[in-house]
């Protein structure tokens, strides 16, 4: 599989990365129950099948994410990917989330990151969201820089920051990268978001690819409403009318365009995020080892300009 150099860095990753968010089971903004034995078998075989990064998260299952992928590698007999967590959102001892960017609690998340993922140092550390203080917010950016220069992480990037955020970053340290939400149906960081992180050279890794299953074509609106109570996206509007129907549409033009690429609606909905020569990398979230095979399409799928026009409707 062919690989793109990720912004200032010398990481060159595949096109598509595993996510973990839903491997970290029943939590806050959690996905449900989960089997961990499913979990290690899509993390192997998406390594089986060319990819090279793993995404996840502190806060994914408040550790467990970590702690399966740590479980993953160890029974792993290839190469090792890169893994690329994050740090600033925590949890209480009622499990309740919460969010800190003070050098105190960013060097604690560091320590326990490294030791539930067996590993001594991460290739890419992530702001997950910036604080509501602009000026905490950059106590953390620093903290990172001060991660990186002692080689507990070899390189630093954000998720979720504003044009201002990144601008503020920037000045402190080099932002590596950027994770935002991308997909047909989040758009709006192709106004100013984008061509930022183009214009600085820095590498975007674009989350949500399928706007979180409703891209897949698995999603129905008697799937929708079955949802379980412990799924986060049971309380989303996007899964729930009128905006489910209109994202059904959007589901039957990727399926129109699918068909004569032999893709599913799914992988041309990840191509079409990474048709922007700005996007590194999409993060595509898998529970099984059959959900990795519904996917890898879409890392060499090119789509055309009617193509494109037809998938967006124009």
């Amino acid at each position: 599989m062919n690989t793109r150099k990720l912004g200032n860095s010398d990481l060159n990753i595949t096109p598509i990365g595993i996510g973990t968010w839903a491997i970290g089971g029943d939590w806050q903004f959690g996905w449900g129950q989960q089997d961990d034995s499913d979990s290690i078998a899509a993390i192997h075989r998406g390594l089986e099948r060319g990819l090279n990064w793993i995404d996840t998260a502190a806060v994914y299952g408040l550790g467990r994410s970590e702690e399966v992928v740590a479980r993953a590698l160890a029974e792993w007999k290839g190469a090792k990917p890169y893994i690329f967590t994050k740090c600033g959102m925590i949890w209480d001892e009622q499990r309740k989330v919460g969010h800190s960017l003070k050098r105190e609690s960013i060097r604690r998340e560091i320590k326990n990151s490294l030791r539930r993922l067996h590993v001594d140092t991460i290739d890419l550390y992530q702001i997950h969201w910036s604080a509501d203080d602009l000026a905490e917010t950059e106590e953390g950016w620093s903290e990172l820089a001060k991660l990186k220069a002692e080689g507990k992480v070899r390189w630093i990037g954000a998720c979720n920051f504003s044009l201002t955020e990144l601008a503020r970053a920037q000045a402190i340290a080099p932002v590596t990268s950027l994770q935002p939400p991308y997909s047909l149906i989040r758009r709006d960081v192709e106004a100013e978001l984008l061509p930022w992180c183009g214009k600085n050279g820095t590498g975007v890794i674009v989350y949500s690819p399928m706007a979180s299953g409703l891209l897949t074509g698995a999603m129905t609106r008697e799937r929708a409403a079955a949802l379980p109570a412990n799924d986060w996206r049971r309380r989303n509007a996007e899964f729930q009318e009128p905006k489910l129907s209109a994202n059904i549409a959007r589901v039957e033009r990727l399926a129109r365009v699918g068909k004569s690429h032999g893709c599913s609606p799914g992988e041309v909905a990840i191509a079409w995020t990474l048709r922007n020569p700005v996007v590194t990398g999409a993060i595509v979230g898998v529970r099984n080892a059959g959900q990795v095979d519904g996917v890898l399409k879409a890392a060499e799928l090119k789509l055309s300009q009617e193509e494109i026009a037809a998938i967006e409707g124009a």
